[in-house]
């Protein structure tokens, strides 16, 4: 079994925040695989990961880094696949890391995602893949059912917790 998706972090460090999007990717049965790169520190081997990924089979790559936040950008200007970055919570509380991926320049976009949003970094690459998959999109329509069915539960739950001055 070949990785669709391929999950990089800036540093281990990231691990905890990029774990979400493991977790999911586990979920839904879609094969990744898990890596630390920096773009600072082993800018060679980034160079050499983001040129080579779509011959390997990857279809969209999740990059998590901080700070200066280079690593989602560094890969985006060497692949043409979708980059998804999600920007990790650090000195600015993870402003730095969201300013760095928005602005990227024309031509090299990096979507992303809210700090420490590895999750949502997760289904948005499983929904691009359920594009040309009838069985990831019928995973993901159950998903987002999921969601819905949770919020109903929820609503259901909170109307039976009483208050004293609470109108229903």
């Amino acid at each position: 079994m070949k990785p669709l998706v391929s999950i990089i972090m800036g540093s281990t460090s990231d691990y905890e925040v990029m774990k979400k999007a493991a977790d999911f990717l586990d979920q839904t049965d879609i094969p990744f695989e898990l890596n630390a790169l920096s773009a600072h520190r082993t800018a060679d081997k980034v160079s050499e990961f983001a040129r080579n990924a779509q011959a390997r089979g990857i279809k969209v790559i999740i990059a998590g880094a901080g700070m200066a936040a280079a690593l989602p950008g560094a890969i985006a200007a060497e692949t043409s696949l979708p980059v998804i970055g999600v920007p990790i919570k650090g000195m600015l509380d993870g402003l730095d890391s969201v300013l760095s991926m928005l602005q990227m320049p024309p031509g090299i976009p990096v979507a992303t995602v809210a700090v420490n949003g590895a999750l949502n970094a997760a289904i948005l690459a499983v929904e691009i893949l359920s594009l040309t998959d009838k069985t990831i999109n019928e995973k993901m329509t159950a998903y987002k059912a999921g969601l819905k069915d949770k919020i109903v539960k929820a609503n259901e739950e909170l109307a039976t917790k009483e208050f004293k001055n609470r109108v229903l």
